[in-house]
């Protein structure tokens, strides 16, 4: 990273939402759940002493997801996090004032963290192994001194892996096992339950206390039908038959009631069939107004159709006039700030315009003077007084020339500068201008200035295409520069401003590429710039080559870097 690099944080402005979340440039994964503490920093038991500048200034272990202040100290996330919850918060260390704005994740500290070696957490099981913080949850998913949970859910004790065979097969509760009846699978704790309750091949006695002692399962409901000690009720119950008694009774009481049941019959059926004469009249009085029913329905519907088109008419209308108003708008601040530009560039064409025609009217003069010069001194004085005038005139009209070219250099840069703190920067030609860096023609690219505000700091981007620094041959280097301005003297120095650096991804998923830091105030490139510009300062690893070419950032062998600088506590000059 080159000078003024304090604080660098990977972002992503796709959906995010308040954080500006975006993957990391390596699109290294995430933690997984349990390798951080709940709270506060690593307590993990490293090789080599780990150096002060890895602990957190509040908990003092080594630093979990580390963040960076304003004035320069790291703490934990949680420990931060801790702190802001505090009325009045400020900094332990030199107790500074704390502000969650001022507060960036320091990625560079974390990837020096996560490569710090440490000892095996399973080491009080016996495990020797050695690795780096970032590679222990991988080493843990196979270590066999790690203690596990059963994978049966129900078992809740935990062993170390290299033991978990011998518990699964011999001693866990709730290991598989077969039921010697009907060969079914479960839980040994689930065995007596199976084969007093459901095993279908699991012999039991009668409930009738018959003549059977033993019957399996499955086959106890066709011999209830069957047992001729079974309670049953006559099939004719639902005509009015009360009778109960055992199965052997009740082929007696079928032979010898017949006619009765035949009664009870007939007297239902004759029941029914006048309730099926009421309820066939109701259903022709409800008939009858079904038309008149079905008529309306269709004219509600008629009327509801004409409602939704109409209001789809007035949102088209109003989308419309949106629209319209927001192009007015743009196209009259448009035309006002190339009025307020164009007001002293009109002026002064105005007084060149009006100069010319003098030096025309005393070079008429003097033409007429000196055909009709008939050498008295008078005439000769004021001829010389004339051709004076008329030098210093020409004089006048070449300074006059000069300050209108300068103008319109000023109106050019003007109209492709931008004054809201971001620069959209195009970059055409991109293979052939990456065979000029490598071929080392042409090293880095400027882009068009760009400024905070009209009266604000000035500044624009360096590009090197085939890298720069540590990232040569390998990267594209993005830089920041701070240029002279005219308006440097109204402007607090150092700058301080947050930037952000972005290659634009050009295909659907918009997953752009970016990087941020907050300068350092006490980096030579951040300080007013005495000549043209300061050194520059960003990211010599912005971007892999093999991930930009590879990737969706280029297109029609055009790419577009953007580059916005904070401006939302920006005081006005």
């Amino acid at each position: 990273m080159s000078a003024g690099r304090n604080v660098e944080q990977q972002i992503a402005l796709q959906q995010r939402p308040p954080s500006l979340a975006m993957p990391s440039m390596a699109q290294r994964p995430r933690p997984e759940p349990g390798f951080l503490p709940l709270h506060g920093g690593f307590r993990d038991h490293f090789v080599t002493t780990p150096e002060a500048k890895y602990r957190c200034e509040s908990c003092r272990l080594v630093l979990c997801n580390p963040r960076q202040t304003e004035c320069g100290h790291r703490f934990c996330e949680n420990c931060i996090t801790d702190l802001l919850s505090k009325p009045n918060p400020v900094c332990p260390a030199d107790v500074e004032p704390l502000f969650e704005d001022k507060i960036f994740r320091d990625v560079c500290c974390n990837r020096e963290i996560m490569a710090l070696k440490i000892y095996c957490r399973s080491e009080k099981n016996g495990c020797k192994e050695q690795m780096s913080l970032q590679q222990v949850m991988d080493h843990l998913e196979v270590c066999p001194y790690f203690e596990v949970p059963c994978p049966l859910g129900k078992c809740k004790e935990k062993m170390m892996r290299k033991d978990m065979s011998e518990h699964l097969s011999r001693k866990c509760k709730h290991r598989e096992i077969t039921c010697e009846f009907c060969n079914h699978k479960m839980a040994l704790t689930e065995l007596q339950k199976h084969k007093d309750t459901v095993c279908p091949a699991f012999p039991v006695a009668c409930p009738n206390h018959c003549s059977f002692s033993s019957i399996l399962r499955s086959e106890l409901s066709s011999h209830q039908h069957d047992c001729p000690k079974a309670q049953v009720t006559c099939s004719f119950i639902r005509y009015g038959c009360s009778f109960k008694g055992l199965n052997q009774e009740m082929r007696e009481h079928e032979s010898s009631f017949a006619s009765e049941h035949l009664r009870m019959m007939a007297v239902r059926n004759t029941t029914l069939e006048a309730k099926v004469e009421d309820v066939k009249s109701e259903l022709m009085e409800r008939y009858k107004v079904l038309p008149s029913l079905s008529s309306r329905l269709a004219e509600v519907e008629t009327q509801y159709e004409e409602m939704r088109e109409k209001n789809r008419q007035l949102e088209q209308k109003l989308v419309s006039m949106q629209m319209l108003m927001s192009t007015h708008s743009e196209k009259l601040l448009e035309v006002e700030m190339e009025l307020r530009e164009l007001r002293p560039l009109r002026a002064m064409r105005e007084e060149v315009e009006a100069l010319r025609g003098s030096v025309e009217n005393m070079r008429s003069i003097v033409s007429s003077l000196d055909s009709g010069r008939v050498g008295s001194s008078s005439g000769s004085h004021t001829l010389g007084s004339l051709e004076q005038q008329l030098s210093r005139h020409d004089d006048m009209m070449s300074v006059h020339d000069i300050r209108l070219a300068e103008m319109d250099l000023k109106l050019q840069v003007l109209e492709t500068a931008s004054f809201n703190g971001t620069l959209i920067w195009k970059i055409r030609d991109y293979k052939r201008r990456k065979q000029e860096a490598v071929a080392s023609k042409t090293l880095s690219l400027y882009s068009q200035p760009f400024y905070t505000g009209y009266f604000g700091y000035k500044m624009c981007a360096r590009v090197y295409l085939n890298g720069d620094g540590m990232g040569k041959g390998t990267h594209l280097s993005l830089f920041f520069v701070v240029m002279r301005g005219e308006y440097d003297a109204l402007l607090p120095w150092p700058f301080k401003q947050k930037v952000t650096l972005m290659l634009m991804d050009q295909g659907p998923a918009r997953k752009h590429l970016g990087d941020a830091f907050k300068p350092d105030p006490n980096s030579s490139s951040f300080r007013r710039p005495t000549g043209e510009m300061n050194i520059a300062s960003g990211c010599p690893l912005f971007v892999a080559q093999t991930v930009l070419e590879n990737g969706t950032c280029i297109k029609d062998d055009t790419i577009f870097i953007k580059v916005t600088v904070d401006t939302s506590d920006l005081p006005d000059p």
